[in-house]
C-alpha cells in the first residue's frame, strides 16, 4: 500500500513511502538506495527515482522532489555530510538507515525495496523518529560510555561497525589542551574523521572528552602530572573497551595525536593487552624547548617584533630553567601557559621513542610533510634512525599534510586548521591496512 508518509518537521514534506514485507534488505538494494540519495542531494531529480518500484516513481515525480529538497534546505540549512545506509530496525521493520547532517539539523534518511531491488520507501525523518539512543555514524553506530577517573566519569563514544563482531577496536587518545574527545579545533574534528574511516572498514573504536575539558575547574591550581592528564584515563579507556561483548580483546590497539602520540607507548607500556600503537605526529620528546621553538616560529608570522618575542618568551624560559633543576619529590608550584609546573617536569625525563623501542609491540609513525609543531626534520627523522632496521615498525610522511593530517597552508600556521577539511583518505586507508595485517595478540 503506497502513503504519502515523508515526515520532515511533523509532515513539512511528503514523499511516497512502502513499507516492504522483506526480511532483510540486499546489496543491491543499499547500492540503489544510496545512489538515489546522492542524485537527490546534488539536483539530479531524474536519476534519483530511475530505481523506483513503478507505484513509487508514479508519485514521486522530479519537480516533487526538487520542492522537497528546497523545502528541507529551508529549515535545516545546507547539506553537510550524507552518511552511509546501513541495515536496522525501525519501529519493528527491517530498513538501511542512513544519517543527513545539515547546517542547522539532522535527519534520517530511510530507504527499502521490493523483491525486484526496487526502490518503495524513501523517507526522511527526524533522527528523534528512530527512538533510540544509539545514533547513526556514516559507518557505524555509536553508543555513549563513560571512562572511569577520579575526578568523575568522562564521556566517550564508542563506535561500533556494522556486522557481526567480536571487532578489532582503537582507543584514540588526543593531544595537547582541554579537547573534547573530537579533538575540535576550529570548524574540524580530526577523531571524529578517525572513528568513521575505522568503521567502515570494519574496525570499531573508542574516544573520549579529556579529563582537563570536563574537570577543568577542579584540576585549576593542582599538580597535576602527564599521567593524571593522559595515560591513567587512556588505560582506563582499554579496560572498558575490552570489556565490551563487540570488541575483540585480543587485538586491541592505541592510537595517539600529538601529546597522544607521545604517551601512547607508556599506555601500551602500562597495559600489556595492547597489540600495537599507532603515533600520529609524535614529538620525538616534549618539552618547554618544543613549546619555545613554535612560538619563536609563530611570532614573526603574526607579525610581532624582537622586543615583543622577548616578552613573550621570558616567563616560558623562566619556567624551563626551573623545570629543568627541579626536584620531582618537590616539584615547582606556578603555572606556564595555562599549565602547571607539575606537568612539565613530569614529561622531563620522559622518553617516547626509548620506550616506544623497549616494547614487543608493532609500531605504526605517521607525519604530515607540513607540520609545523612536530618537525618532519627533526622529531620524524629521529623516529626513522630509531627505528630504520626494526621490523616491526612501518613510518610514512604525507607531503603536504598539516599537523591535523589535513592540507596544510603556505608557510603553514594555525589558520591552517580554522579551514573546514577532513583527515586524509590515504591516512585512514594505511592505519586500516596496518591494523588488518597485525595479528591477534597471543
Amino acid at each position: 500500500m503506497n502513503t504519502c508518509a515523508l515526515s520532515v518537521l511533523v509532515g513539512l514534506l511528503c514523499l511516497a513511502f512502502t513499507l516492504s514485507s522483506r526480511a532483510e534488505s540486499t546489496d543491491a538494494c543499499r547500492a540503489r538506495g544510496q545512489a538515489a540519495l546522492a542524485a537527490w542531494t546534488q539536483g539530479n531529480e531524474a536519476d534519483a527515482i530511475k530505481n523506483f518500484a513503478p507505484d513509487t516513481a508514479a508519485q514521486v515525480t522530479p519537480e516533487k522532489l526538487k520542492a522537497a529538497w528546497a523545502s528541507l534546505q529551508g529549515v535545516a540549512g545546507a547539506l553537510q555530510k550524507l552518511g552511509q545506509l546501513q541495515s536496522r530496525a525501525v519501529g519493528g521493520h527491517p530498513m538501511l538507515v542512513a544519517r543527513m547532517d545539515f547546517a542547522k539539523l539532522s535527519f534520517a534518511t530511510l530507504v527499502d525495496c521490493d523483491a525486484q531491488d526496487r526502490i518503495t520507501t524513501f523517507r526522511i525523518v527526524p533522527m528523534s523518529v528512530l527512538g533510540d539512543t544509539s545514533p547513526l555514524t556514516s559507518a557505524g553506530v555509536e553508543h555513549a560510555v563513560q571512562v572511569a577517573s577520579p575526578f568523575g566519569p568522562l564521556p566517550g563514544t564508542l563506535v561500533v561497525p556494522e556486522g557481526r563482531g567480536p571487532f578489532p577496536a582503537v582507543l584514540l587518545v588526543v593531544g595537547s589542551g582541554a579537547l573534547d574527545r573530537d579533538e575540535t579545533i576550529g570548524p574540524n574534528k580530526p577523531f571524529r574523521d578517525l572513528a568513521e574511516g575505522l568503521a567502515a572498514a570494519g574496525i570499531a573504536s573508542l574516544r573520549y572528552d579529556k579529563r582537563s575539558h570536563v574537570y577543568g575547574e577542579q584540576m585549576s591550581g593542582k599538580n597535576i602530572t602527564v599521567d593524571e592528564s593522559v595515560t591513567d584515563d587512556a588505560v582506563a579507556g582499554l579496560q572498558l573497551l575490552a570489556k565490551q561483548a563487540s570488541i575483540d580483546p585480543a587485538r586491541l590497539f592505541v592510537l595517539g595525536h600529538s601529546l597522544g602520540a607521545a604517551m601512547a607507548p607508556r599506555i601500551a607500556q602500562r597495559d600489556p593487552q595492547v597489540n600495537g600503537i599507532v603515533l600520529l605526529a609524535a614529538p620525538a620528546k616534549l618539552t618547554l624547548d618544543t613549546v619555545i621553538r613554535q612560538m619563536r616560529y609563530l611570532g614573526p608570522l603574526q607579525g610581532a617584533s624582537p622586543e615583543q618575542m622577548d616578552k613573550l618568551l621570558a616567563p616560558v624560559i623562566q619556567a624551563r630553567d626551573a623545570v629543568a633543576h627541579a626536584d620531582p619529590s618537590h616539584p615547582p608550584q606556578g603555572q606556564v601557559l595555562n599549565g602547571p609546573l607539575s606537568f612539565w617536569l613530569s614529561l622531563r625525563d620522559y622518553d617516547p621513542i626509548a620506550t616506544a623501542k623497549g616494547l614487543s609491540k608493532p609500531i605504526l609513525v605517521l607525519q604530515g610533510g607540513d607540520d609545523y609543531q612536530v618537525l618532519p626534520q627533526q622529531d620524524f627523522s629521529q623516529w626513522q634512525d630509531a627505528f630504520a632496521h626494526d621490523s616491526r615498525a612501518k613510518l610514512i610522511q604525507y607531503p603536504g599534510l598539516s599537523h591535523l593530517f589535513m592540507p596544510g597552508g603556505t608557510p603553514p600556521s594555525p589558520a591552517d586548521y580554522m579551514k573546514p577539511g577532513q583527515v586524509d583518505a590515504q591516512v585512514i586507508r594505511d592505519i586500516v591496512n596496518w591494523i588488518e595485517a597485525q595479528p591477534r595478540h597471543s
